[in-house]
């Protein structure tokens, strides 16, 4: 009797462990990365395939241990999407850690969900306990997809490398490639000299924080919303050092004046909105913008309704248009936040939706190629590390 019931108990829990391991991952990935529209593909804008350079600031993809290189009927952006999308550059940010319950409001940092998570995707040990390692594990991830893809996907890490891809697009509009950023300097674990590794692996950008105050500095979302820490006034000190970029998005007010008066490194923000289109804390204000235009940044603008107080593409449009408006059209960009845990307005394959919408606001061809991906590039080809 005691064997048959430890059997029939060991195969519950294997059916569990199964249903654990094998759904559950997928299906919290399906059901928080979703999308509100298709993209017509038949009404496409006869020249958007002939756009030189689309690129896009933000996509969180690989926090969800997807296959990059295989076409998914969820989440936003895959090389397959990429390539239908002719989106030829895309960056890849690196999420270490979030808090249960997240709001865009008040949030500690005791709590980790992608410890859980990535328990259950099967990572390695190492990363349901150190921030650093899942982090460099996901950096790991985006080389080996390029390694995988026999040339069709690529890790750009300098300005050479940049100016090789942008020559060979020229000549192959299949080819795809990516970049990685930090959201959130805490999978640094409270030591400067980590940047090293982690700019070695290839990051070219970080926000300080993300949805939680950690050691460097205050988050929009944090409890205190203060500014920059000692250590992280180090920390804009050594990025600005090896031209790691410094990204203002999800950071406190009180750390984006800091970060104006402690730095004169490259500023971005890689996905947004604007408060005065849509007023929240996350958002930019007309100063915020003043400033970023002032010191040759560039803006992201989100495809997410907390970002543009929207659920289409003209709204993203407006947002773009509103920035473009007050610090020029070569300061503003794509900044989706797909697979940002999002229900984004369409995938990758909806930029020709922006296109379209940015044709109803009166741009011209050139200033859409700009806004679509010319400026991304300019931007990259100034501000990253030659070799």
């Amino acid at each position: 009797m005691l064997r048959k019931i430890l059997y029939t108990a060991g195969v519950i829990l294997l059916v569990a462990a199964v249903v654990f391991f094998g759904f559950v991952p997928g299906i919290i990935d399906k059901k928080i990365n979703t999308t509100i529209h298709q993209t017509n593909a038949a009404d496409k804008v006869a020249w958007y395939d002939s756009i030189p350079f689309i690129a896009d600031l933000h996509c969180d993809e690989l926090l969800w241990h997807r296959d990059l290189l295989a076409r998914h009927n969820y989440g936003h952006v895959d090389v397959p999407r990429m390539q239908e999308a002719n989106v030829a550059l895309e960056v890849f940010t690196i999420v270490s850690k979030t808090p249960r319950h997240q709001n865009y409001d008040h949030n500690s940092d005791k709590t980790d969900q992608i410890a859980l998570l990535s328990f259950a995707q099967l990572r390695a040990p190492s990363d349901w306990f150190s921030l650093k390692a899942r982090a460099l594990h996901q950096c790991e991830d985006l080389h080996q997809s390029a390694a995988r893809s026999k040339g069709a996907f690529r890790v750009i890490t300098t300005r050479g490398e940049l100016e090789q891809y942008i020559k060979d697009r020229s000549a192959n509009r299949s080819l795809t490639a990516g970049m990685l950023g930090l959201e959130g300097a805490h999978c640094l674990e409270n030591d400067v000299n980590n940047l090293d590794t982690f700019y070695k692996t290839g990051v070219r950008y970080i926000g300080l924080t993300h949805f939680f105050d950690n050691e460097w500095a205050g988050s929009a979302h944090g409890i205190a919303k203060g500014g920059l820490t000692a250590k992280g006034k180090e920390l804009l000190h050594k990025m600005e050092q090896l031209h790691i970029m410094i990204d203002l998005a999800h950071q406190s007010t009180k750390t984006i004046d800091d970060i104006f008066a402690n730095t004169t490194g490259t500023l971005m923000v890689s996905h947004t909105g604007v408060r005065g289109l849509c007023d929240n804390g996350r958002n930019l204000t007309d100063a915020q913008i003043q400033e970023i235009g002032k010191r040759n940044g560039i803006i992201g603008i989100g495809m997410w309704e907390t970002a543009i107080c929207g659920t289409d593409a003209a709204a993203t449009a407006n947002s773009i248009k509103y920035v473009a408006d007050r610090i020029g059209v070569e300061h503003v960009a794509m900044g989706s936040d797909f697979d940002g845990a999002v229900d984004a307005t369409y995938d990758i394959t909806g930029f020709t939706e922006v296109v379209k919408e940015l044709i109803n606001l009166g741009y011209s061809r050139s200033d859409i190629e700009k806004i679509m991906g010319g400026n991304v590039r300019d931007f990259w080809l100034r501000n990253l590390p030659e070799n």
